[in-house]
């Protein structure tokens, strides 16, 4: 809602208070005017486990007769980042206009790079192998998909990547959350994801490869 609207709603909560009660729900607080805020008691929930949204989207599953992959429930749980209500809505939109919900449907419907295609890259940097992650990412660039989003979910792959030490799990979720704050920025470039890359690639390479002679 618009701050407009907000502040219409705030004069119908004052008018109706005695006999109406409101419930609002959000995902982020702050842009809720103050105004409502102080006239609410606030309640805050943390994000649904993984557990749980795949259940539920085995129930629905069952109860609407949908067909699936393990992979691609498990596909829908990572694009959903704990919210509930996304992960039915991309359920949904998988089930209707693919006719299958696996990984590759869903990661289509949602628009986001495959995270074995990001995982690839990401292991490829740790194993020093520069090269051959940035050719993995002008295949994905030329996908079509914003940096934005090959940003975001590098993110989110590293943190699951169980091969990488906690050290460079540490140093890389560091350089990834520099390039995205420069791609919000404006800075959303092939040449941006490049340095991002070869950042990642120089945390494993020999030190002796950068002396000068």
């Amino acid at each position: 809602m618009t701050p407009g609207a907000q502040q219409a709603l705030r004069r119908t909560m004052e008018i109706y208070a005695n006999t109406t009660r409101f419930c609002f729900a959000c995902n982020q607080s702050n842009k809720i005017i103050e105004p409502i805020q102080s006239r609410c008691a606030i309640l805050r929930f943390g994000r649904v486990s993984d557990e749980q949204l795949l259940r539920r989207l085995v129930e629905i599953c069952k109860a609407e007769n949908v067909e699936y992959s393990d992979e691609g429930l498990a596909a829908i749980v990572f694009t959903a980042e704990g919210d509930m209500r996304q992960a039915i809505n991309n359920l949904q939109s998988t089930w209707t206009g693919q006719g299958f919900v696996n990984a590759d449907n869903v990661f289509k419907v949602c628009d986001q790079p495959h995270p074995m295609a990001i995982h690839e890259i990401l292991k490829a940097c740790y194993e020093a192998r520069l090269d051959d992650s940035l050719d993995k990412l002008d295949e994905i660039w030329s996908l079509g998909y914003s940096s934005l989003d090959i940003v975001t979910t590098m993110f989110r792959v590293v943190k699951t990547m169980d091969v990488l030490p906690e050290s460079i799990k540490l140093e890389y979720i560091r350089e990834i959350g520099w390039t995205h704050m420069k791609t919000l920025e404006g800075v959303s470039t092939l040449l941006q994801l490049s340095g991002l890359v070869s950042r990642l690639a120089k945390q494993s390479m020999d030190p002796k490869l950068f002396l000068q002679k």
